[in-house]
């Protein structure tokens, strides 16, 4: 694989939080990767929600094949680019690892939970799970991931949080999440392999929301075609295809649709990327970081693109269908979070012993070991835990 002069070279990582003998076959990104899908809490993403809970239909997409979409967006894009390939893998498979169950309900609702504790955020937990919640390893707690790669799993986070991550890693992950850390008024950017990743994410839920939206029966081709972006692509298929006109057809128009789109998406970010990069000229990795955002859309794409998120969020995220599932999931997450906080022995052995372990008077770390554990569980598990402890229609007060 040949990189870019402004890709991240491995050989030049910022390395691992504790030392580690280099592997004789593979590159440090490459091994970032192989650990996280041998994860346990990759494995769990299978079974948790996108946007659809996960026992409203086998072919809906889940946090894991999400997560595999992302990948292979990323890694089409980072080839033709010139970018490590196998960093943007690894960011991918593992930027939702810290996701609750119940999809964006269990996280507002966790976060309610949480805040005279810290709040939640989920790719500071995405971040949590590979430093620290995994426990594969005798040495270490976490996978013990690159810099870089741990850079991009945390696309987001306060300055609050920043802080306590800067205090115990000074110069890591959080800094350029701080103000001191761009006194030129340009923050810091990632990656270019972080970058990408983050717009592969977008592209990604965009086009699947679409699929799995008229898969439920909750949107329709009909209204599709009011948003420029899929009407545009929608008229193409047709024009080179007129027997996708038929209604039996519908099913094949639609993928095509999404293929075309997904497709023009790609081509747009790859040339105004190139774009960008010729602009801006950065000779290696470190001057692209500090070139501002290099990743991007066109600005004709990206007002499309706004325009198709609104149209889901008015249409699909806010259907009387969504919203009364994840009224449901984020109760039986705020039932939970009560009864664990208020007796942490039901929670499982390992974060009993850890609620054990803390000080009695530390509810902010009791607090947040409740959070690692709702966070960690699967839709169906926090399910059968919610029956198991609380009863289906039963309030945690009345326990």
């Amino acid at each position: 694989m040949t990189l870019a002069r402004y890709a991240c070279d491995p050989a030049l990582s910022r390395g691992r939080r504790f030392a580690e003998v280099a592997a004789p076959t593979r590159t440090d990104y490459q091994r970032d990767r192989d650990r996280i899908v041998h994860s346990s809490a990759f494995r769990r993403l299978v079974y948790k929600t996108q946007v659809f809970l996960n026992h409203e239909g086998d072919l809906f997409r889940t946090r894991l094949t999400h997560s595999l979409e992302v990948a292979q967006l990323g890694r089409s894009v980072a080839r033709t680019l010139g970018l490590n390939e196998d960093l943007v893998e690894a960011i991918a498979l593992a930027h939702d690892l810290g996701h609750t169950p119940f999809g964006h309900a269990g996280q507002d609702a966790l976060n309610d939970c949480m805040a005279e504790y810290g709040g939640f955020e989920h790719n500071l937990q995405s971040l949590r799970v590979v430093d620290e919640l995994e426990e594969r390893y005798p040495d270490f707690n976490g996978l013990n991931l690159t810099f870089e790669t741990r850079e991009g799993i945390l696309k987001h986070c306060s300055v609050a949080n920043a802080l306590v991550l800067e205090a115990n890693e000074p110069g890591g992950v959080a800094r350029r999440f701080l103000p001191s850390a761009t006194p030129d008024a340009v923050r810091l950017q990632p990656s270019l392999e972080a970058q990408l990743c983050n717009l592969a994410d977008e592209i990604a839920y965009n086009a699947h929301d679409i699929d799995d939206g008229v898969r439920s029966g909750l949107i329709t081709l009909e209204q599709l075609c009011e948003v420029e972006l899929f009407e545009t692509f929608r008229r193409q298929a047709l024009a080179q295809h007129s027997k996708l006109g038929d209604a039996a057809q519908s099913r094949r128009l639609l993928y095509d649709t999404i293929r075309r789109m997904l497709s023009a998406q790609v081509y747009d970010v790859i040339a105004a990327t190139q774009d960008a990069l010729a602009q801006a000229a950065p000779s290696n990795a470190t001057q692209a970081r500090q070139a501002g955002p290099l990743l991007c859309f066109g600005a004709d794409m990206r007002r499309q693109s706004s325009l198709l998120k609104r149209f889901l969020h008015q249409n699909l995220y806010r259907h009387p269908q969504v919203v009364q599932t994840t009224g449901q999931a984020k109760q039986r997450v705020r039932d939970l979070f009560a009864l664990f906080l208020h007796d942490p022995q039901t929670l499982q052995a390992g974060f009993a012993a850890r609620v054990q372990a803390l000080q009695a008077t530390d509810t902010i770390g009791r607090a947040r070991v409740v959070s690692d554990y709702i966070a960690g569980m699967t839709d169906r598990y926090a399910t059968h835990e919610h029956e198991r402890l609380i009863g289906t229609s039963t309030s945690v007060a009345q326990v």
